[in-house]
């Protein structure tokens, strides 16, 4: 079994945490003020990393730095790689992790998709304004859910300006509270869009363990929007 793990993904972490299988080492954006900060996901500390001693080090193509990957590898280090970007992805990831780590993963039973219910404007950045694209996790997410997002088109995390967003006429505007900690202090400005919801950002962006729930819980607000 592996026994020390830094993890740099905190979809991970928290993965990890429900299986025992708690790193020795995180990112500062874990919400773990427990262990160990080796610097963020696109900034880890390397000598932090190495101090640590780990046999396993745990990351995404989507939140980390291929950069940082090559570097980690070139000093000898172990490092295993998931690469979601749609909720399709969660499953098999989850999967290969569990067997690298000894885990506990039950097979994800998503369901049929729900059908459109309605078209969002997901921001995910203020100043510059930045917008829910494709592919993503959450948009995968939300498309699960009966959600169609506005910008899907324009790649991942398109910018764009409220104006932009405005001449769409979307039936909602979906506002998590990650990566910008959007709350009713912006809700003037959302509002200029369409009718503003506020999400949990890690619902809607954290991954593997947390998936099952957090489709429902976001299921029950859209429900009541």
């Amino acid at each position: 079994m592996t026994a020390r793990i830094v993890s740099l993904v905190p979809s991970i972490t928290e993965t990890l945490s429900a299986w025992n299988r708690t790193p020795v080492g995180c990112t500062r954006f874990c919400e773990r003020d427990d262990l160990r900060h080796v610097g963020g996901t696109k900034d880890p500390d390397v000598e932090r990393i190495l101090a640590l001693e780990p046999d396993l080090v745990v990351m995404d193509a989507e939140e980390n730095r291929r950069e940082d990957y090559e570097q980690l590898v070139a000093l000898g280090l172990d490092v295993h790689v998931t690469h979601v970007r749609a909720l399709e992805d969660v499953d098999p990831a989850m999967r290969e992790l569990s067997d690298r780590v000894d885990g506990a993963w039950e097979t994800l039973h998503l369901g049929a998709p729900s059908p459109l219910r309605s078209r969002a404007f997901v921001p995910i950045w203020r100043r510059p304004w930045m917008a829910l694209g494709r592919p993503t996790y959450g948009s995968s997410l939300l498309a699960h859910l009966g959600v169609a997002t506005e910008f899907a088109g324009l790649g991942p995390y398109p910018t764009i300006t409220l104006e932009d967003a405005a001449l769409r006429h979307p039936d909602l505007v979906l506002a998590p509270s990650e990566p910008y900690p959007f709350t009713r202090r912006q809700l003037s400005e959302l509002e200029t869009v369409g009718p503003a919801v506020f999400l949990d950002g890690k619902d809607l962006f954290w991954w593997g363990t947390r998936t099952s729930g957090a489709l429902e819980r976001l299921a029950e607000v859209l429900a009541r929007s």
